[in-house]
């Protein structure tokens, strides 16, 4: 079955990202736009509140520098604890129709953009997709209910991910990989090992139903 041709991006300001290029556009984020917009922008607070959208409606989701932002552990108001992030990846399993993809990206440990922010609350590393993929996803003990198969978990250039999606990313020719591997040999030079891998981490999960 083909997804629907609808994507919708989690905190999207004022500027929704739409890196499948699908025919209807959506955005959410916790505040309403100051002045009309040319897409459908619904307001929630996903750390507290689920994705406004019904079940398998979407084709699509993106969340570009977003989840850092959403806590792992928050009070659940009757003096226990909730997972915020565990809540939200099921929350995009759940709006996702069969087959449907979510589009992340992130800036992960141990590169220094992950916690150079005051706001970045939830450090992602190369693995924490394994709580949500595969046939027994280890969110599971955490109440986990989705299941997604990883297509593409890998480090990438921030500005290259934004521009372009999928197998085709601009600026990945011989003599641009050559350049930023002489930057990034001056930056071991000076010591700063942590930029020697780039410090974004890109997810392309497919939502399994």
């Amino acid at each position: 079955m083909t997804p629907p041709d609808t994507h919708l991006d989690l905190g999207c300001g004022t500027q929704p990202r739409n890196p499948y290029g699908r025919g209807t556009l959506y955005g959410v984020d916790i505040r309403a736009p100051a002045g009309p917009v040319d897409y459908e922008h619904r307001v929630a607070n996903l750390v507290l509140q689920p994705i406004p959208f019904a079940d398998d409606s979407l084709g699509s989701v993106s969340a570009f520098d977003y989840l850092e932002h959403v806590p792992r552990l928050f009070p659940d108001g009757a003096g226990g604890t909730c997972f915020p992030f565990v809540r939200l990846m099921d929350e995009i399993w759940r709006v996702l129709a069969p087959g449907g993809r979510l589009y992340a990206l992130t800036p992960a440990y141990p590169h220094p953009e992950a916690f150079v922010d005051p706001t970045h609350v939830n450090f992602i590393t190369d693995e924490t997709h394994a709580y949500f993929c595969g046939d027994s996803p280890l969110g599971r003990m955490y109440g986990f209910q989705g299941k997604f198969r990883a297509l593409r978990v890998l480090r990438t250039e921030r500005a290259s991910a934004y521009s372009t999606l999928a197998g085709s990313p601009l600026n990945h020719g011989p003599g641009k990989r050559f350049a930023r591997a002489l930057r990034r040999w001056a930056r071991f030079l000076r010591g700063k090992r942590a930029q020697l891998s780039p410090a974004w981490l890109l997810w392309e999960l497919e939502a399994v139903k």
